[in-house]
């Protein structure tokens, strides 16, 4: 399974673990397998690209994606998760009536981005808004030991905020995929809905999770460490004058 992480663009992480840095806004997206379960952390910005990953799990894994965790309501993490019929998504609480009253707004956005108006207009018109919603943490148990942790440590970047926890197994790190909580590749992006005054906490609780010899994973850019998510919770503090 591992062996072919490679062939499709993905970094391995560790064992039943990866992640893909898609093209155009260098936007995560993630795979954590157990020996029932598939879960997708992100679907990208078409259906289009969501009918690619799903193509590309079930040929790493052999079957579907059973469930999908979305790390907030912007439009390059949540438009192709139409693609996946049957898998069961996760939310931060308060995400699905978000998404369902500013469908067109996310849609415009992504046509302001770069998306063609096709492709908006068909991901929006079978958006797909989560069926579970996070407010603490809540387990999913994938099978053959594995569990992730869902955790709404939000908001920050956006009101919204929803990263996961993969334990670490046999001698493997853990692995925490941060959304747009963390960016590596630029500086983090604080548009209308973001809650300047709480990331740094956000960060905090995310450091709490992972613990110091975890790999953190942005929502853009490469795989980095406890130290660059403290260093860049100092930066936001000091950019947005919060604690």
């Amino acid at each position: 399974m591992d062996a072919s992480w490679e062939d499709f663009g993905w970094e391995r992480l560790g064992h039943g673990i990866g992640r893909r840095r898609l093209p155009g806004w260098d936007a995560t997206v993630a795979l954590v397998a157990g020996a029932d379960g598939v879960l997708l952390y992100d679907t990208g910005s078409t259906l289009r690209e969501g009918v690619e990953l799903r193509r590309q799990a079930e040929t790493l894994f052999g079957r579907r994606v059973t469930h999908i965790a979305l790390s907030h309501p912007h439009f390059d993490h949540v438009l192709g998760t139409a693609a996946f019929a049957g898998a069961q998504v996760y939310g931060a609480v308060g995400i699905a009536a978000l998404l369902r009253r500013s469908a067109d707004e996310l849609g415009a956005d992504a046509v302001r981005q770069g998306i063609t108006e096709d492709e908006a207009h068909r991901a929006v018109d079978t958006l797909v808004v989560p069926h579970h919603e996070v407010t603490g943490e809540w387990t999913l148990d994938l099978g053959g030991g594995r569990q992730v942790l869902l955790a709404n440590v939000g908001p920050g970047h956006s009101g919204h905020d929803l990263v996961v926890l993969v334990p670490g197994a046999d001698g493997e790190p853990p692995v925490v995929f941060c959304g747009d909580l963390v960016e590596e590749s630029g500086e983090p992006q604080a548009g209308g809905d973001a809650v300047t005054s709480r990331w740094p906490a956000a960060l905090d609780r995310l450091l709490e999770l992972g613990g110091e010899g975890a790999l953190y994973v942005p929502g853009h850019g490469a795989v980095v460490d406890a130290a660059f998510v403290r260093a860049q919770r100092g930066a936001l503090a000091e950019r947005f004058g919060a604690g």
